[in-house]
């Protein structure tokens, strides 16, 4: 069986991930514990939310919120700090991939998008910001996506916002870098959620998707999680303004 590595560094940091109810983020979170960090995760599922900390008990905090309205993303916030105290780690993970075409971008729709998934990222930077420079460092992991990078189709908006987030994580990583602030992007492949599995994996895209990885298997949380734990810890200590793919070399 195989081992996975563990980081000193992790243990007894507050860490909040958004979007950790489920899915991707919930393994984020699950593993953050793990490490002995205390973890708060915010989501607009609030059954979900409660399961989770429920099953991983005192060491994590779940906040219900509705990340398009920063003024509630920011009360969430706060409740963590008071919870578990300073943050200084940031894992933006909240999004939502939903398929829709050229022709059904309205105005209001291309906001809202954008509000799911991006927008939240700059304003969860900005709230925690200030205990990381207090704290003399921290690290920020802002989730992208290879949907961009392979030019796919059939959700522009989604693809818009996703390739943005390359260009938020470089200029946190300049303004921030004194502090010792470091800011990256993580890109995952596609990863076999629950909700990837029931709604678009088919055997003809799975048959495509491991055409086109170097190492044909599928790729699961776990697999963005340890990403993210490196990236948080002390051992990537100078890495930052980078994008990280872990996609089985399909990009």
């Amino acid at each position: 069986m195989t081992e996975f590595a563990t980081y000193p560094s992790l243990k007894g940091r507050t860490v909040l991930v958004t979007g950790g109810a489920s899915g991707i983020g919930a393994s984020i979170v699950e593993h953050f514990a793990q490490q002995g960090a205390r973890v708060g995760f915010i989501d607009l599922d609030a059954d979900a939310g409660a399961e989770l900390q429920r099953r991983l008990g005192g060491a994590v905090r779940f906040e219900a919120a509705d990340l398009r309205d920063i003024a509630a993303l920011g009360r969430a916030i706060a409740a963590v700090r008071t919870a578990f105290g300073p943050i200084t780690v940031l894992v933006n993970n909240a999004a939502r991939d939903d398929r829709h075409t050229i022709d059904q971008v309205t105005p209001e729709f291309w906001d809202e998008r954008m509000a799911t998934n991006l927008r939240h990222q700059f304003f969860a930077a900005q709230a925690v910001k200030d205990d990381m420079i207090a704290a003399g460092g921290g690290a920020i992991v802002n989730m992208s996506s290879v949907s961009f990078l392979l030019a796919q189709g059939g959700m522009p908006v989604y693809l818009t916002a996703k390739a943005a987030i390359v260009g938020l994580t470089r200029a946190l990583a300049r303004d921030l870098g004194p502090h010792k602030i470091r800011v990256n992007a993580l890109f995952p492949g596609w990863i076999m959620t629950e909700r990837q599995i029931k709604l678009w994996l088919t055997p003809e895209s799975e048959a495509e998707m491991m055409k086109g990885q170097c190492i044909p298997e599928k790729l699961f949380p776990p697999d963005i999680a340890r990403m993210t734990l490196w990236l948080s810890a002390d051992d990537s200590r100078l890495v930052t303004a980078q994008n990280f793919v872990v996609d089985a070399g399909w990009t």
